[in-house]
C-alpha cells in the first residue's frame, strides 16, 4: 500500500481549533445532501440516547475528496476525529499508518463475523482485526427514471445501451432532456464504471479496475467503453459541468429530465421529496447490467484516541452502527441496503428489495464487483489517475477513444 501523503489545502484550516469534550464523539463525513443528512440524523439521535454528544465535521462533496484532505491534515497533525467516513482499500492505507484502533472486542461481542457477508467484513479489517464498521451497501449501477416523462413521450425505459440511445434520440426530438448529469470528476468516474460494466461485463470490469491488467486496459472492448461513454454526452445539457449529483436527481424528480444513472443514494433524494418507488420514479439496473452489482460500502473507521472517556463513546458509536434499529432507519433514509444480514425487509421499498436480491445473486454468479469510482477497487493513487483521464476525455472534443485508452493504461501503470 502506498504511504498516505499530506496534501495542504486552505479548506483544512476550518474545523481545527475547537476543543472536543471527553464524551463527544467527533465524526468526519461527507454525507451532506438532503437524504444523506436525514440518514445521519438517525445516528446522532441514537448516540445522544446513549449519553454521548455528537460533534460533527461535515465536509460537502459527494465523492469525499475534500473530506479526505481535511482528514489527512487532522490525523497527521495528531488531532484525528473519533471516526471518519473511510472505505475500501483506504482503510488498509490508514491501518498501515498505525492510526486506527481495534474494534475486535466490540465485534466479537456483537457477532459481526456472523452478521456481515465476507465481502463486507473483510474490508472492515486491517491485518485480521476490525478497525471500521459498515453502515450500508450501495449499488452503484442504477438507472433512475421519471415514468410520467416516458409515458408522455410514448417510449419505454431502456434496459440496454442500444435502447438507451434510441430512446434518448426520441426524447431529444420531443424537446425532453434525456439525461440529468453532473460534470464532476467522481460523477464522471461513476458513470464511466457503469458503462464499462455494461459494455464489457463483470469479468472485464474486474480485470481492468481490480487486477489493473494492461491487456484489458488497452483492449478493443475498453475503446468501445470510452466511445459509449462519450456518446452519452449528446443527451446532457449545457449546465451539466459542476452540477452536484443531488441537483441532477432533482431534475428527474421534477420532470426536467427523463433519466439519471447514479448509485442508490439517489433514492434518498426521491424519499426526501416525498416520492415513492414505482409511482413517482422507477429504478432499473443501468443498461446491460441487470445481473451485475457494483458495490460501494460506506463505513466509519475508528482512530486511536488518548482519552478513556472518548474511547468509550467511540466504542458505543461502533456498536450502535451495527444495531438493527440504526441499520434499518439509516438505509431507508439513505436509499441503500443494510450491511447487516437477516434484517426485516418489511419497511424497505421495491428498489431496496431488488438491490438485496441482486447483491446475493451477483455474489453467487461472480458478478459482484467493487466500485472503482468510490474507492472500493483500488488504491487512491490509481483511482485518482483514472479520474483524471476519464474526466479529460469526457470534456475533450479532440481526444480519441483509442488515445484515451492508451493514456489510461499509462496513467494506471505509473500510479501503481
Amino acid at each position: 500500500m502506498a504511504t498516505i501523503k499530506l496534501f495542504v489545502s486552505a479548506i483544512t484550516l476550518i474545523l481545527l481549533s475547537t476543543a472536543v469534550l471527553a464524551s463527544d464523539v467527533e465524526v468526519l463525513h461527507y454525507m451532506t445532501s438532503t437524504g444523506e443528512a436525514a440518514a445521519i440524523e438517525v445516528l446522532k439521535e441514537e448516540l445522544r440516547a446513549s449519553g454521548h454528544s455528537w460533534k460533527e465535521v461535515a465536509v460537502a462533496g459527494g465523492g469525499g475528496e475534500t473530506a479526505m484532505t481535511v482528514l489527512k491534515f487532522r490525523a497527521l497533525s495528531g488531532n484525528p476525529p473519533a471516526a471518519a467516513q473511510i472505505k475500501g482499500p483506504q482503510i488498509q492505507e490508514w491501518g498501515e499508518q498505525g492510526l486506527l484502533t481495534s474494534l475486535d472486542s466490540i465485534a466479537s461481542a456483537g457477532h459481526w463475523d456472523e452478521l456481515l457477508p465476507p465481502v463486507v467484513s473483510n474490508m472492515m479489517k486491517y491485518q485480521g482485526e476490525y478497525v471500521a464498521v459498515p453502515v450500508n451497501v450501495h449499488r452503484v449501477n442504477w438507472l433512475w427514471a421519471n415514468p410520467d416523462v416516458f409515458r408522455k413521450a410514448g417510449v419505454a425505459i431502456p434496459t440496454t445501451w442500444d435502447q438507451f440511445f434510441e430512446v434518448a434520440n426520441v426524447l431529444k426530438s420531443k424537446g425532453i432532456l434525456p439525461l440529468a448529469y453532473g460534470g464532476q470528476t467522481w460523477q464522471d468516474a461513476t458513470f464511466f464504471e457503469t458503462v464499462a460494466l455494461g459494455v464489457g461485463g463483470a469479468e472485464f470490469y474486474s480485470s481492468a479496475f481490480v487486477d489493473l491488467n494492461q491487456k484489458t486496459l488497452t483492449s478493443a472492448t475498453m475503446v468501445k467503453v470510452f466511445e459509449t461513454f462519450r456518446k452519452t454526452r449528446e443527451y446532457t445539457d449545457a449546465d451539466a459541468p459542476g452540477r452536484d449529483w443531488h441537483l441532477a436527481t432533482r431534475m428527474v424528480s421534477n420532470g426536467e429530465a427523463a433519466m439519471q444513472i447514479m448509485g442508490d443514494w439517489a433514492k434518498g433524494e426521491f424519499t426526501a421529496a416525498g416520492q415513492h418507488a414505482d409511482v413517482d420514479y422507477v429504478c432499473l439496473a443501468a443498461p446491460d447490467t441487470s445481473g451485475a452489482f457494483i458495490f460501494n460500502i460506506d463505513s466509519f473507521a475508528m482512530f486511536e484516541l488518548r482519552d478513556s472517556d472518548a474511547r468509550e463513546a467511540q466504542a458505543d458509536l461502533a456498536r450502535l452502527v451495527m444495531e438493527p434499529m440504526f441499520q434499518q432507519a439509516f438505509n431507508v433514509n439513505k436509499g441503500s441496503i443494510p450491511a447487516r444480514l437477516g434484517m426485516d425487509r418489511a419497511v424497505f421499498d421495491s428498489c431496496a428489495h431488488a438491490s438485496m436480491d441482486a447483491f446475493v445473486a451477483s455474489a453467487a454468479t461472480a458478478q459482484l464487483v467493487p466500485s472503482m469510482a468510490h474507492g472500493m477497487a483500488t488504491s487512491s493513487q490509481v483511482q485518482s489517475a483514472i479520474y483524471d483521464v476519464v474526466t479529460a476525455f469526457y470534456n475533450s472534443k479532440n481526444l480519441s477513444a483509442k488515445e484515451a485508452v492508451d493514456k489510461l493504461a499509462h496513467a494506471i501503470d505509473a500510479a501503481r
